[in-house]
């Protein structure tokens, strides 16, 4: 049984991201099933779709009126009460899962501090891993509004890290909605510089200017040992995502594959032809450089891969002869039906 545990901040995509990614799991065969984790999210957009909800044990609601506390506080009681007294009822109906879907995607809470220093959902994973023996991977997604302030770009970097060694699982970090990305303003350096993590020396200038005050000094300091701690680690990089781009999708899809193990021998779904094409390389597309893919000539790509779609879409449905298909017929049969599923 393999998975994904999708993180990230408050705003950052990941209810979208979740369901984005069932529907096109579902489109390639691989049977996948929704776990909501989080009990202040009553907007699911895929709530005729979830599988498993916390909200069905415990809400934020409850608890907070119950015994007093705030959002952040009835939410860390929530997660605890679901560690302590709740886990086993919970891994009870994991195994449920199991016997339908061989894919689980975990949509977590977005307060940063479950994932960075509280020890719950460390805890529930790790159970999880240890007694249903799953594969999982943390998928950590952040708004690509972060990379236009270079304070801010260096504060979800220090997160990146947290993340990463406070869970201990394979870890993939996202930077979400980048095709939004040139509405939010003009970036001083390459967006490879961002996804790579280059020399974070070259934002001190864009500090100092950033933060030109007599306290101003200090943050600026502060920020550059911020960089200096994450460069020392070497651990973070990012991938780039817009849901709604279906090469996107197949690239981040091939990069958790590797990463939970999944694309490393697994045969108990649906989509054998998605596992050998992976395995054999079949899906590594033409490297395109990704400023200009969603920066430079973001308008020229779009256009491009509409023309490419529609092609696609006019070419006569290979089912309704009688030549049995090719693998890269059924494989482009099933993204198609995807791509219509996203556009309704």
């Amino acid at each position: 049984m393999f998975g994904q545990i999708v993180i990230g901040p408050p705003g950052s995509g990941k209810s979208t991201y979740c369901y984005g990614e069932y529907q096109f799991l579902n489109a390639i065969g691989r049977k996948s099933a929704i776990i909501n984790l989080d009990p202040a999210n009553d907007r699911l957009p895929y709530d005729e779709d979830v599988a498993l909800d916390i909200r069905d044990y415990i809400t934020l609601e409850e608890i907070m009126e119950e015994l007093n506390l705030g959002p952040n506080g009835g939410l860390m009681y929530a997660l605890e009460n679901l560690d302590e007294a709740g886990i086993d009822d919970f891994i009870a109906q994991v195994d449920k899962l199991v016997e339908d879907q061989n894919y689980l995607i975990f949509d977590c809470p977005g307060q940063v501090e479950l994932f960075t220093h509280h020890n719950s959902l460390y805890k529930i994973f790790k159970k999880l891993i240890k007694v249903k023996k799953l594969r999982l991977c943390v998928v950590s997604l952040v708004d690509s509004l972060y990379l236009t302030s270079p304070s801010q770009y260096i504060s979800i970097l220090l997160l990146s890290l947290r993340s990463m060694l406070q869970l201990d699982m394979p870890h993939i970090n996202v930077i979400s909605k980048i095709d939004m990305l040139r509405q939010y303003g003009e970036l001083p350096f390459r967006l490879d510089y961002y996804t790579e993590v280059q020399d974070l020396s070259y934002l001190t200038p864009y500090l100092e200017k950033e933060s030109n005050s007599i306290l101003g000094k200090n943050y600026v300091r502060l920020t550059e040992l911020i960089g200096e701690l994450v460069e020392d680690f070497n651990l973070v990089s990012f991938e780039v995502l817009s849901v709604e781009n279906k090469r996107c999708m197949i690239n981040l899809l091939s990069v958790i594959d590797k990463a939970n193990g999944y694309s490393f021998g697994s045969e108990i779904g649906g989509d054998t032809i998605w596992s050998e094409a992976t395995r054999q390389g079949g899906l590594a597309y033409q490297d395109i450089d990704i400023h200009e893919r969603w920066i430079e000539y973001k308008d020229e790509y779009d256009k491009k891969e509409r023309e490419e779609d529609d092609e696609l879409k006019n070419e006569q449905d290979p089912q309704s002869g009688d030549v049995p298909l090719t693998e890269d017929e059924e494989y482009e049969l099933a993204l198609k039906q995807w791509d219509e599923e996203q556009a309704r």
